[in-house]
Order: C-alpha cells, then structure tokens, then sequence
C-alpha cells in the first residue's frame, strides 16, 4: 500500500524516573503517521418527517464515490489507495489518526502517575501507550479528484464499534462563481441545476423535505441531505454508540490509585 500518511517524528520516550514503566516501550516502533486531537463530532441531530405519501429508503445501501456506511479500511483502501480509483488522497493529511478523548485522558493520568509531566514526553508517553494498546486508529480519510475539483471526506468510528464509516461528506464547486456579473450567476445556477439532476438521477427524489433522504423518522438512523455542491451521507446512531461505548470502557480502565480504607 502506498504510504500516503504525513510525516510526524513520535520516537524515543524518556522515563528516567521510572525504569519499569519505560521498559515496556522500548522496543516500540511506530510508523509514520499524523494524529491530531479527538473533538466531539456535531453529529447535526434534527427532527425529520416523511413527506406526505412518501416511503422510507434504504439510505444504508446509498453510496458516494463507491463509499457507503459501515465499511472498513481496507474495503476503502482497496476502492482508491491503490491509485486506479477516481479519487486519490489528498497530498497532505490524507490519512488522520486520532486517540479518543476519554481514553487519552486516561493515558495522560498514567503517564503523569510515572512521573512523565515535560509536555512533549507527556504526548509522546500517550501515543506510546496508546498504539501498543489499540487505542489508535483512523478516524477520517481525505479523498481528492483534481480534475474537477471534487473531495470526499470520509469518518470513521473508534476501534471500540470496529472502525466503520460513520459519515461521508462529499463537496464539488458547482455553488463557485468566478465574478459577479450575469454571465457567472447563469453558469453557477445551471451548475447547480446539473448537479441537482445528478442527484436525483442517482438517489431519486428526497422523502424528507426539499434535501434529505431518510431510513427511518428517528434522526438517528442513517441519512442523507444534498447542499449545493455537497452530499452529506451520516449514520449519528452509530457515531453516538461509538461515543457511549468508549465512554464506559475508559470509565472500567481507568487507572485509579490503589485506595486502601
């Protein structure tokens, strides 16, 4: 597979004060790999309703790109990182690791509990622990066609529910105008009309509003609502029970001191 991870030194952990604690890593190697800080991810959640006389659709069984929700690494890499897909990575950050906030927090106490409190051996000491343990994983990957200007931006959940799609948000430059005279609000809009023609050629006609195509009337089943220019394709139950699963399991393995009373 080509390596198309940016480039961030994390070797070399120093913990002089505790000889023990530093043995376990060691030997630890890491690839090249960024990692950036986990957020809480707006999951947008909204009421929405059928239209009058309208079905549900199967939004699970939409794709964009070829990308549809729950598929795994591998299934994505095997559509686009191999070169011969319509899409490649983006030439920086193509592929993003992150570290759940509550288990991160959870290595920043261990870490300080072996007396590791200089900030960059700090964050050194939580990466460490967490590759060796399985906390981090691929939480989105950039996709780009040059050609026409086209990006997907593919999310994935933690480890904890599999490390699945969750949303997948695609966006072109039907809604850019090149100047403000008639001549470039007649070209934008009959690109948004050709865009919106795509769409429905596609998806048919949306079942919930002007926009969205829904599975089901609960906002937490999977969806999808087309912008100009962008297709947002999400499944917010799944990102919520990631959320709620790596909540309890940090809470279990927290590594409270040994309290005697």
């Amino acid at each position: 597979m080509k390596k198309i991870l940016c480039l961030i030194s994390l070797f070399g952990l120093v913990f002089a004060t505790n000889s023990s604690f530093a043995d376990d890593f060691d030997d630890l190697s890491f690839d090249s790999f960024a990692i950036v800080n986990d957020t809480d991810s707006d999951m947008n959640i909204e009421q929405v309703s059928l239209n009058s006389g309208a079905g549900v659709v199967n939004v699970k069984q939409f794709d964009i790109a070829g990308v549809m929700l729950g598929m795994n690494y591998e299934e994505i890499s095997n559509l686009f990182l191999d070169g011969n897909g319509l899409y490649a990575p983006r030439q920086k950050n193509s592929v993003i690791y992150t570290i759940n906030k509550e288990w991160k927090y959870n290595l920043d106490y261990e870490c300080r509990q072996n007396n590791v409190f200089v900030p960059d051996q700090l964050e050194k000491c939580i990466n460490s622990l967490a590759q060796n343990r399985g906390l981090l994983y691929i939480s989105e990957i950039h996709l780009e066609r040059t050609f026409t200007g086209e990006t997907v931006d593919i999310y994935l959940t933690s480890n904890a529910t599999d490390n699945v799609v969750w949303k997948v948000v695609y966006k072109n430059d039907a809604d850019a105008m090149d100047g403000e005279s008639e001549k470039f609000e007649n070209q934008r809009e009959k690109k948004i009309l050709a865009f919106w023609q795509g769409v429905i050629d596609k998806y048919g006609t949306p079942n919930s509003g002007e926009d969205k195509w829904i599975s089901s009337e609960n906002s937490y089943d999977p969806m999808m609502q087309a912008l100009y220019g962008q297709l947002i394709l999400v499944d917010n139950g799944l990102n919520a029970i990631d959320s709620s699963e790596n909540i309890q399991k940090a809470r279990e393995n927290f590594q409270a001191k040994p309290y005697a009373f």
